[in-house]
């Protein structure tokens, strides 16, 4: 089964963790500092959101599978949708292990498509977003999600987490 995977920029956790809490009638299957993950049923959604130095709004979109052989089916896809895309393979992002790969829409919104294969007790330290561009702020410049708290991300750093 896959499950779409929505990502979202938030300035406040807490009063987000809130928000969605009410809004889904659910509360998250992970909380963090700076991170809170919804796995829900109905609607099929995989959630997040988290407050990784992105402006507020939606920071990616995604496709979440459960094996590696639906992977290799929506890697295949990819390739067939055109444009670029980054293959980051094994990673450590938004507390969870994973394979991914990444490739921008005609208007330019990131999508992610993964495999979590595990848990992790840090958020990751954004090496492997860095290197695989992802999704543009606003503004037109670039962030790292997955960079620590309080350290500039690096100009060619884009912004992770998706899981």
């Amino acid at each position: 089964m896959k499950r779409m995977h929505v990502h979202v920029a938030v300035k406040d956790i807490p009063q987000s963790v809130g928000f969605y809490s009410a809004l889904f009638g659910a509360e998250p299957s992970v909380v963090k500092s700076d991170y809170a993950k919804w796995m829900l049923d109905d609607p099929s959604v995989n959630f997040a959101i988290s407050t990784r130095g992105r402006e507020p709004g939606l920071d990616h979109l995604g496709i979440q599978v459960e094996s590696a052989e639906e992977l290799g089916e929506v890697y295949g896809r990819l390739r067939m949708a055109g444009g670029e895309v980054i293959e980051q393979g094994q990673t450590v992002c938004c507390y969870a292990k994973s394979e991914k790969s990444w490739i921008d829409d005609p208007a330019g919104i990131a999508w992610e498509t993964f495999h979590t294969t595990g848990e992790s007790i840090v958020y990751g330290d954004g090496s492997g977003e860095r290197t695989a561009r992802v999704a543009h702020e606003k503004d037109g410049k670039q962030g790292a999600c997955c960079a620590p708290q309080g350290q500039a991300a690096a100009p060619e750093a884009s912004a992770c987490c998706k899981s």
